[in-house]
């Protein structure tokens, strides 16, 4: 589930956290990274069983208006397309995501339902979501379009869903677009075949990224000192004092990468640590970012610093 950029991310957030501490504790905030990588996980399924409690509280709702003493026609005989969504019951029915979200806990619906009724009554009174109920029948696509709508339209932009999340865990908030992206691109591939391997994914691609994790935070931490001369005398109009510390981190982190991680090109190096700066810090910032870079980079290429191997390379 998580790229590189949101590694490099979550590692930029934990070197800050780790900077603005009286006294740092390396361990400590390690710890915090791995952490808050895994709280991603956690915050990736809570959004997906809120699909599942929306379908139950459709079926709720259903039911209760059965019931009423002077129901209408309607009421009496209601549409069950929503209920019976196909996707929602693959889901919903599936033994890995089952036994995850009750392996950790995962029950905050079930504690918090208004959020689930907001969000439903906010359903109901979309025009699509009636026509959607008119059909007769759907197909398994038909079923897949209505979700993937209802959640960018609805569950993605909500505002009292993210003041939600918000106080349940302070690190979901930048997680929430990145949980979101992966939802949507998994439930647009989803389907009776691969639901058991596709519908909870790992959190890491590999081994690899997840020492690439831990390396890159250590290495920026415990070589400070060095990192620092190197951008000394690089920003002829600015003291390191005056350079944003988003800014400064994002630097460090990209030299870390040009001098001990020598599979990672350059060039992707830069390019991602430009889109970092862009959305976690000033609007100047990334063209500072990428002159300081650039000329970090042609320095070590004159000097055979720049010691780059096999992907490294391109």
């Amino acid at each position: 589930m998580l790229t590189r950029r949101h590694i490099r991310v979550k590692v930029l957030q934990s070197i800050y956290a780790y900077n603005q501490r009286e006294n740092p504790n390396i361990n400590s905030q390690e710890k915090f990274l791995h952490h808050s990588i895994d709280q991603m996980l956690d915050l990736y399924l809570l959004m997906l069983q809120l699909l599942v409690a929306l379908q139950h509280q459709a079926e709720s709702f259903l039911s209760r208006s059965q019931k009423k003493h002077l129901a209408t026609a309607l009421e009496k005989n209601p549409s069950r397309i929503f209920v019976d969504n196909k996707l929602l019951n693959l889901i919903a029915s599936n033994t890995t995501f089952i036994d995850i979200i009750e392996k950790k806990k995962l029950d905050y619906w079930q504690l918090d339902g208004e959020y689930v009724n907001i969000i439903f009554n906010e359903l109901r009174q979309l025009d699509w979501y009636q026509q959607y109920l008119l059909k007769s029948e759907t197909t398994f696509k038909d079923d897949k379009d209505f979700v993937l709508k209802l959640y960018k339209e609805v569950i993605a932009p909500n505002e009292k869903l993210y003041e939600y999340l918000e106080d349940k865990r302070l690190t979901w908030l930048d997680d929430f677009p990145i949980v979101n992206t992966a939802i949507v691109k998994m439930l647009s591939k989803l389907s009776e075949k691969n639901a058991s391997s596709l519908l909870v994914p790992a959190l890491y691609k590999n081994d690899e990224d997840r020492e690439y994790a831990i390396q890159l935070f250590r290495k920026v931490v415990l070589n400070e000192s060095k990192l620092n001369a190197q951008i000394e005398g690089k920003t002829p109009n600015w003291d390191q004092e005056r350079i944003a510390d988003i800014d400064l981190i994002i630097l460090k982190m990209g030299i870390a990468e040009f001098l001990y991680f020598p599979s990672i090109p350059v060039r992707a190096t830069i390019n991602e640590y430009l889109e970092v700066s862009k959305e976690y810090s000033t609007p100047k910032s990334s063209i500072f970012v990428n002159g300081i870079l650039d000329k970090i980079v042609k320095e070590y290429t004159e000097s055979g610093d720049l010691n780059k191997i096999g992907r490294g390379l391109q």
